[in-house]
């Protein structure tokens, strides 16, 4: 009789997934420090991405390391910010932005994807045009209009541009500059999102076909796979089991 896989086993998995995310919160904290100040009271994308790692439950000591070695202080890659656009099954744009000491062994990489999946890498700017960088705070409602309500309301007080409901979330959006006061000020009317950061979003989604849905589900998962790719975006309608 077969038997499921051990506690061990099990743990040894959640390691491995654990230790995959604090490599990709380390080179933002990395990259976010050099391309500010090492001080996240006055760097506002260091403080996001501090946050995020208190979440993940980094420890202080982890994060003091990634600021020291982004400001210089600790050596360290010299991590870069790198882009890349292209196109995935059923002709699904894609951004997928990458933190990389390396960046021939990442473009071989995400290129590695996409052809497998296929898809393909395309140029600057080619798929950039469909999408607006905004804030955008999600909030897991499940149709509930009350919330919708309270949550339509609280943003707009906030100052935010729209509130978008769809698939048993609200996503309130806002403009870049706007997100950590919006941000505050739902919390302050005791809301919490499920998500919330600075997002390259779709003007439109476009349907994907049941059949590609599967790969494009694995190509994401490929992707993430990866360390170096730190944010994947796509135009793809919201299914079961794809992310916006």
């Amino acid at each position: 009789m077969g038997r499921g896989p051990s506690i061990e086993g099990r743990k040894n998995a959640e390691d491995a997934k654990r230790a995959k995310v604090f490599t990709k919160l380390i080179r933002e904290i990395t990259v976010a420090t050099r391309a500010g100040v090492a001080d996240p009271a006055g760097n506002p994308r260091l403080r996001a991405a501090v946050d995020k790692a208190l979440s993940a439950n980094m420890t202080k000591d982890t994060i003091e390391r990634a600021i020291k070695r982004g400001s210089g202080a600790d050596g360290g890659a010299d991590m870069q910010e790198l882009r890349y656009e292209g196109y995935g099954p059923a002709g699904i744009a894609l951004i997928i932005d990458c933190v990389t000491d390396n960046p021939v062994r990442t473009v071989a990489d995400v290129r590695h994807a996409l052809t497998k999946h296929g898809g393909n890498l395309g140029t600057s700017g080619s798929v950039a045009f469909q999408f607006s960088r905004c804030g955008e705070l999600v909030f897991e409602t499940a149709g509930d209009a009350e919330q919708e309500e309270k949550i339509l309301e609280a943003a707009l007080e906030a100052g935010a541009d729209d509130v978008v409901n769809e698939a048993g979330e609200s996503s309130v959006l806002c403009a870049p500059e706007s997100f950590e006061a919006v941000q505050q000020a739902l919390a302050a009317a005791g809301l919490k999102p499920a998500r919330a950061d600075v997002v390259m979003r779709p003007a439109n989604r476009v349907a994907i076909p049941a059949e590609a849905q599967e790969t494009l589900l694995d190509l994401i998962d490929w992707l993430e796979e990866l360390d170096d790719v730190h944010e994947i975006y796509h135009n793809a309608a919201v299914t079961a089991g794809i992310h916006p």
